[in-house]
């Protein structure tokens, strides 16, 4: 059960996008198109999953004076691995990436938890924490590049999904598109996750007699 939390928390409940505010400036700047989101939502998350799973092997070797260094070495290994394959494979994806790709060494989503959870933490836990973070942020960036997407050029996925007598909207996949989508994705989510607060039980109140009298003293 507990390994089932672990995966699921990063989905939704501490999302790192749009609950924890982490990530933002690949958000912003590559969910002009679903497709982009997908591809470094994608990339991010092996990153996560890989730096996991070495930090929480070698937690006991690295030093705490050198901590940080040599995990940021560890998430480079693992970013340009991941730059290669695209280059070589997906060239389209890679440019459309662009420098936002190798940025990925320093993304705070993959240093937090690796510095919060990877290296306190079990392999199989820590696993699963990326994996969870990473579809998180995966699952974020598409919902705002599609929304982006749709309204600025009537696509999705490259796919045209708009009547021809609906106009695009081109400030949605500006700067200030992407600020505005995120801000009201980041809403909703919140209005549809609020926990309404709970209703005192009077019943097991050890102290509801005094209440009551004091309540009928001021109605007096």
């Amino acid at each position: 059960m507990s390994y089932m939390k672990e995966f699921t928390k990063g989905l939704i409940k501490e999302n790192p996008n749009l609950v924890m505010l982490l990530g933002m400036c690949p958000t912003l700047a590559v969910t002009t198109m679903a497709s982009n989101g997908l591809g470094m939502g994608l990339a991010t998350t092996f990153v996560l999953v890989c730096s996991n799973l070495v930090i929480s092997l070698l937690k006991k070797v690295i030093p705490d004076t050198v901590r940080l260094p040599c995990f940021i070495v560890i998430i480079a290994g693992f970013v340009t691995f991941v730059s290669i394959m695209l280059d070589s494979f997906l060239p389209d994806l890679a440019e459309s990436l662009g420098v936002f790709l190798s940025l990925i060494t320093v993304n705070c989503i993959i240093l937090g938890r690796a510095e919060m959870f990877a290296c306190k933490n079990k392999v199989l836990p820590s696993i699963l924490d990326g994996l969870g973070m990473g579809l998180g942020f995966t699952g974020s960036l598409i919902v705002v590049g599609a929304i982006r997407e749709l309204l600025g050029t009537g696509k999705i996925f490259g796919f045209n999904v708009a009547p021809d007598f609906i106009e695009p909207m081109t400030i949605f996949i500006l700067p200030a598109g992407g600020f505005f989508t995120l801000g009201c994705v980041i809403a909703i989510l919140g209005v549809i996750t609020r926990k309404k607060p709970k209703k005192p039980d009077c019943a097991a109140c050890p102290v509801r007699e005094s209440c009551n009298k004091t309540e009928s003293r001021e109605v007096t």
